[in-house]
């Protein structure tokens, strides 16, 4: 009997359709074919470009749907001819007008060809969700630092599965799904997650946000709704460039 109650048990996960196990299996197909909710149509981008549905964040033409994070003026970073901008050093980190709550990210980005320095102080940017998450941007090639600091780490969390960087000077690729913690009562009740895609490699693999990423002491859970994106200049001169930036809003 108790093989028979798991066995029941396992078929009811399995299908997801049926409201009570006991129920005897459907002999015809369309018994279980759904044909409700219709999916939304969403075109794909071509060579690069977003989707139909995406918000785009940076396009290369202006840095108006960004903002200094230390002051809320205009964002002060270097616009560039090729269509990228440019960490400008000690200007601060900028973010984004519009906040966010879970989503997909697409963000390409690289360090300058001259390499300059080492560890931590060679092509150190940031990638913030919602203002508060980092994933790691950093030049890495040739360069070891602390594991669960490099390129594509959750900083000071999670190490990534691999080290997928393209030669110091190219452009990298990160696709990022975010989603969100939840709060209730100013107490978190469920964690949020990170996937990160690194130039077509899964880095980190749906893992668990523990709370902020501070470069010292333990991750913080303030409760909190949807937030901005935010980009680092990490002090130093390390002359970060991004480009085509676009999210889609995952609720």
């Amino acid at each position: 009997m108790k093989r028979l109650k798991y066995t029941l048990g396992i078929v009811a996960v399995m299908t997801g359709l049926f409201v009570n196990a006991q129920e005897v299996e459907p002999t015809k197909p369309e018994a279980t074919e759904l044909y409700k909710p219709v999916p939304p149509k969403v075109t794909p981008g071509e060579n690069g470009a977003s989707p139909s549905d995406a918000i785009v964040l940076f396009d290369g033409t202006s840095l108006d749907k960004w903002i200094s994070t230390v002051d809320s003026t205009a964002a002060k970073w270097t616009l560039n001819k090729d269509g990228s901008m440019t960490v400008k050093d000690r200007t601060g980190d900028i973010q984004t007008k519009q906040n966010f709550g879970s989503v997909q990210l697409h963000v390409e980005w690289k360090s300058p060809a001259e390499v300059q320095r080492d560890g931590q102080n060679r092509g150190n940017s940031g990638i913030f969700l919602n203002g508060l998450y980092e994933v790691q941007v950093l030049d890495n090639n040739d360069n070891d630092t602390y594991v669960n600091g490099q390129v594509g780490s959750i900083y000071k969390q999670h190490i990534p599965l691999a080290m997928a960087s393209v030669p110091t000077g190219e452009w990298n690729t990160y696709d990022i799904i975010y989603h969100a913690p939840e709060f209730e009562k100013g107490q978190k009740v469920k964690s949020g997650t990170l996937t990160v895609i690194h130039n077509g490699v899964l880095v980190q693999d749906h893992v668990e946000i523990k709370g902020t990423t501070p470069y010292i002491g333990w991750p913080k859970n303030p409760p909190h709704g949807k937030g901005p994106l935010r980009l680092q200049d990490h002090g130093d001169n390390s002359r970060v460039s991004y480009r085509n930036i676009w999210v889609r809003e995952l609720n």
